[in-house]
């Protein structure tokens, strides 16, 4: 399977994760930078994030992961408004690669 098909198939899947968790992290990034947030939200709504947003977004992903499939015997439970699984940070940083940001 080529890199192409391999985006063409998980597009789907991972547009659906990026939907879920793009307004969370907007959210986050309000509170904490405003115009940071604002820029963002212009570029998703246009339909390309500008690159700093995308590192921005994969970063964010990455260090949300609240399910890391640790019990209460072997490690922390993470905290967070949404869950985030490791599959979805790699959702997530599949989606933004596929549309060329460097993650």
């Amino acid at each position: 399977m080529t890199a192409h098909e391999r985006r063409q198939r998980s597009s789907g899947p991972d547009r659906q994760v990026v939907n879920r968790l793009l307004p969370v992290w907007l959210a986050e990034t309000e509170r904490h930078d405003p115009d940071a947030a604002r820029r963002a939200r212009e570029g998703w709504e246009s339909g390309a994030l500008a690159e700093d947003s995308a590192q921005d977004l994969a970063t964010w992903v990455t260090a949300r992961i609240t399910d890391t499939a640790f019990n209460a015997d072997e490690g922390p439970s993470v905290d967070g408004p949404v869950r985030i699984t490791p599959a979805d940070k790699e959702s997530v940083h599949r989606w933004l690669a596929s549309r060329g940001h460097h993650v």
